[in-house]
C-alpha cells in the first residue's frame, strides 16, 4: 500500500458512534443511551451513521479543496507581478479572504455530522482535487489556474450535494449550496479577465 493511500485510509473519518446502546463496548461495559461514559449522548439527528460518514467523506473533499484553493490564492497574491499587479493583487486578497472565512464553516459542519475534520498538509494534498504549482506562474497563468480551482471545488461540492439530499441532510446541502454560488460567480469574473 502507498504511502498516500494510507494517509487516506488513515483519515478516513471515524464514527463517534460505533457501539450502540444496551451492547457491551469493547471492554464488556454496558452502554447506555449516552454512549460508552455517559457524558454525551449519542448523535441522533435523523441521519444515519452510514449517510453521516458518506457525508462527512464528502464535505472533507470539499474542505481539502478548499484549502488547498485559499494557499493558491494568498500565495498568488503575494507574488503577482506585472502590469496587473494592483488588479490582481487586490482580487486575490478579496478571494483568499472569502475562503478563509468559507473554510471553517465546512470544518464545523463535518463535527456536527460526528466525524473529525481534516487538517492537516499531507490529508489536504491526499483529499484535493486541486494541484499547487511548484513555480511562481505569470499574472494570467495565476489567472487560468484559478479559474480551475474555483471549477474543482464547485465540482467537488456538487457531488457532495446529491450525496447530503440523498441523506436529507438540508444543513450541508444549504452549505455546498451557497458555496457552489460563490466559486461558480468567482470563476466567471476570474475568466473575463483572460478573454
Amino acid at each position: 500500500m502507498s504511502k498516500k493511500s494510507k494517509s487516506v485510509l488513515a483519515m478516513q473519518p471515524v464514527s463517534t458512534d460505533a457501539v450502540k446502546p444496551g451492547f457491551a463496548n469493547e471492554s464488556g461495559a454496558e452502554q447506555n443511551e449516552f454512549g460508552s461514559n455517559g457524558s454525551a449522548p449519542r448523535i441522533d439527528i435523523g441521519i444515519s451513521d452510514k449517510d453521516r460518514a458518506e457525508v462527512a467523506a464528502g464535505l472533507s473533499k470539499v474542505l481539502a479543496d478548499s484549502f488547498t484553493l485559499y494557499l493558491n490564492t494568498h500565495r498568488f497574491h503575494w507574488n503577482v507581478t506585472g502590469p496587473l499587479f494592483n488588479t490582481l493583487h487586490l482580487m486575490f486578497e478579496t478571494q483568499y479572504t472569502e475562503l478563509w472565512d468559507a473554510i471553517d464553516p465546512l470544518a464545523e459542519r463535518i463535527r456536527a455530522l460526528g466525524h473529525y475534520a481534516p487538517g492537516t498538509y499531507a490529508e489536504y494534498t491526499a483529499l484535493s482535487s486541486i494541484s499547487q504549482p511548484e513555480a511562481i506562474p505569470e499574472a494570467l497563468e495565476m489567472v487560468r489556474l484559478l479559474v480551475k480551482g474555483h471549477e474543482a471545488v464547485a465540482k467537488t461540492g456538487r457531488e457532495i450535494i446529491a450525496v447530503a439530499d440523498k441523506a436529507d441532510d438540508q444543513p450541508t446541502a444549504d452549505l455546498l449550496t451557497e458555496r457552489l454560488n460563490y466559486h461558480e460567480k468567482t470563476a466567471w469574473m476570474l475568466r473575463a479577465l483572460l478573454q
